[in-house]
């Protein structure tokens, strides 16, 4: 399982075995800090072609980014792990029998035994990360699981300055926080977000604090934008190559003219170190978290009230789609701005106010992005269909986003008759629908994950409460020109819709 480190670790959960590696660290380097109690905002006029070095804009941007330290309480084995805070034996590379393992394995034993007995009273462990500076009274960023369940903070200025600091407020779902320098300050150096996107092949200079080593600089390029890496709905990372390890977490990205690009976030890594993927929250939507937690200490999104799933081939062509472009809504929840406008189960919506949207997932992170209260305009593809939906959202609590899911009891179906799908369906006791007995495990269905005990609600955009309304529904979409039906399936109280190709049917017949 994939994992997110910070500090203190946590896990984050991704689709793949690598590990996702937060950064975390500290910084201390030898640069004459500036006496003058005018505010300062640098990296403004840096600029220059990247031959010419970073040097100039190292030395103007770096007075702005500090070292992040808390205090966690936490149990004791936590804070000596095996040789010591910022040192893991992990070699994950070397064969079992390989003598260097052999050879490491013997000192855990040594490091782990005097700190892993039960019960013992919780301390405090000091934890380090990186942040910069986007004020001159000292308004400070840098990550949520940099600070969360901190009970101190203080951070360190590049002339070894250390200061306390208040978190203003935090944002787990973007992983974003805020701090504010607790001494009345007016003379402080800081930077800016940048304005512009940043672009794949734009030059990034990372500064941060890797490892509690201090002052480290990297250089790198946009690699890509718009990364999911499963840590939220809201993901939207850059990645990019510049050099990133544990410690520069909450650390900013800059681009040539020393604006911050992004957010120095996660690393893809086999065993937590750099190889060269890092992923940095964009700033154009760092800036407007910050901005919220700045003005309100908390941050507020704009709340649809659907279930939502990614369209397939299958599904577009059972749907009668000409790409898979949109957000198939699989069920709206009751009561919620989307029902209450007219969104029903089975539309896709493809666009919000005229801007069109691929996936799920950028629908989600396009909705939170508005207001509570204000009006979206959906573009909606119901039944070939186009329609133009108004919807007023309302705000998100972290309780809403998804419908409840009623537990179901097994489901003791009457005999059950044969659909030439490849299920066993029978009427649904329980309520509408009709009910999976079995399933051919060499059908379209099966290839699809259809399950005994899945209800199948609605075929080809019908209501089916029968095996012969099931088997109707399949001729219309044959009769159609489909290649594939579109079956409406709730387990376990969550609703999917499934595309069955029409054509492997045909053969088997």
């Amino acid at each position: 399982m994939a994992k997110l480190l910070s500090t203190p670790t946590r896990k984050l959960v991704a689709a793949s075995a690598l590990a996702m590696v937060a950064a975390a660290g500290t910084l201390s380097a030898g640069f004459v800090y500036p006496q003058s109690a005018q505010a300062q905002q640098v990296g403004a006029e840096v600029g220059g072609p990247p031959m010419s070095g970073f040097a100039d804009l190292v030395e103007s941007v770096s007075p702005a980014v500090v070292s992040v330290q808390v205090s966690v309480e936490a149990p004791m084995q936590q804070i000596q792990g095996r040789g010591g805070p910022n040192f893991q034996f992990e070699f994950p590379d070397l064969p079992e029998d390989h003598p260097l393992r052999r050879f490491f394995e013997q000192f855990e034993e040594p490091f782990n035994a005097p700190n892993e007995r039960p019960n013992r009273p919780r301390e405090f462990m000091q934890a380090m990360g990186s942040g910069f500076i986007i004020s001159a009274d000292g308004y400070i960023v840098t990550n949520n699981h940099v600070v969360q369940d901190a009970t101190e903070v203080s951070v360190l200025l590049e002339d070894d300055t250390e200061l306390a600091a208040d978190v203003v407020g935090t944002d787990p779902r973007t992983d974003l926080a805020l701090l504010k320098i607790r001494e009345e300050r007016s003379d402080l150096p800081f930077v800016e977000f940048a304005t512009d996107e940043a672009r794949v092949g734009d030059w990034v200079v990372a500064v941060g604090n890797p490892f509690g080593l201090g002052g480290t600089v990297t250089a790198g390029i946009v690699s890509a934008r718009g990364r999911d890496i499963n840590a939220s709905y809201y993901d939207d990372f850059l990645q990019i190559d510049a050099a990133v390890n544990r410690g520069n977490s909450g650390g900013p990205s800059f681009n040539t003219e020393g604006k911050v690009v992004g957010v120095n976030t996660a690393i893809f890594s086999p065993s937590g170190g750099n190889v060269g993927i890092a992923f940095a929250i964009p700033a154009q939507l760092a800036q407007s978290v910050i901005s919220q937690l700045q003005e309100n200490g908390f941050v507020t999104r704009g709340f649809l009230g659907v279930s939502l799933q990614d369209l397939n081939d299958d599904l577009a062509e059972a749907l009668g789609l000409a790409n898979t472009n949109g957000a198939l809504v699989t069920q709206p929840i009751e009561g919620a701005p989307a029902a209450n406008a007219g969104i029903e189960s089975g539309d896709v919506i493809v666009s919000v106010d005229g801007e069109g949207v691929e996936s799920a997932r950028e629908l989600s992170r396009v909705i939170s992005q508005r207001s509570p209260g204000s009006d979206v305009e959906l573009g909606v593809i119901r039944s070939g269909e186009e329609l133009d939906i108004t919807v007023n959202l309302e705000r998100l609590e972290d309780e809403e986003g998804a419908p409840e899911s009623p537990e179901q009891e097994e489901p003791t179906a009457p005999e059950a008759a044969a659909s030439y799908i490849g299920v066993a369906v029978a009427p649904n006791p329980d309520g509408d629908g009709l009910i999976v007995e079995a399933v051919d495990p060499n059908s379209p269905a099966a290839e699809r994950g259809v399950m005994p005990g899945d209800v199948i609600e609605q075929a080809n955009g019908g209501v089916v409460s029968t095996t012969e309304d099931l088997v109707a529904a399949l001729d219309a979409a044959r009769e159609a020109g489909k290649s594939a039906v579109s079956l409406r399936i709730a387990r376990d109280g969550v609703v999917r819709f499934i595309g069955i190709p029409l054509e492997a049917v045909e053969q088997e017949e």
